[in-house]
């Protein structure tokens, strides 16, 4: 069990069902009345925050989230299908379950699965990739690298991101998979 007067940032705990996390956490002594614990604390399957006070005597079953590296081998359907990198197994994940950041992953690419209970909440991909343009209009002579102006390309997973106008079809290009920015152009 764990108090609410042990609270530390990233502790995850059950609180009526759901999994939490803390952000941040102010133990809170006031001149009268009795000590509590202000938190910030974020529902780890949803994402929502939520501040809140407890008595620092509460007390609240740890919540054990398990974070695995697989990788993902392909797609049937609206099921995704990830190796586990241990036992080399493959796991079915629903589709609804992967974020927008999902389209820049290849197959064979390395991926973190979250789960809780043996029930899989969310997939991470890595946080940069790099990818290959397969679609881009033509840069214009007179474009260079201090251009601040942006054209679609479409990248060999089908994504589309927004590059400079010097990148141009079989350039490779490492992006964000957080924001689906583009970095940089790679070399070689």
């Amino acid at each position: 069990m764990i108090s609410a007067g042990d609270f530390k940032n990233g502790i995850t705990f059950e609180l009526d069902g759901k999994v939490m996390q803390i952000i941040e956490f102010q133990h809170v002594k006031p001149g009268k009345g009795a000590a509590f614990v202000r938190t910030k604390m974020k529902n780890v399957i949803t994402g929502a925050t939520v501040e809140t006070s407890f008595n620092p005597s509460e007390k609240f079953e740890p919540a054990y989230v398990e974070r695995k590296e697989m990788e993902y081998s392909y797609q049937d359907g609206n099921l995704y299908y990830f190796m586990n990198n241990e036992t080399y197994e493959l796991e079915p994940i629903d589709g609804s379950l992967l974020g927008p950041s999902f389209r820049f992953v290849q197959e064979n690419m390395p991926c973190t699965v979250s789960s809780f209970k043996g029930k899989v909440f969310a997939v991470d991909p890595p946080n940069f990739v790099e990818l290959e343009v397969t679609e881009s209009d033509p840069g214009l002579k007179g474009d260079t690298a201090s251009s601040n102006v942006l054209k679609p390309a479409k990248l060999e997973t089908g994504a589309e991101v927004r590059v400079p106008l010097f990148i141009n079809e079989g350039d490779k290009i490492k992006v964000d998979t957080r924001t689906g920015d583009y970095v940089e152009r790679v070399k070689g």
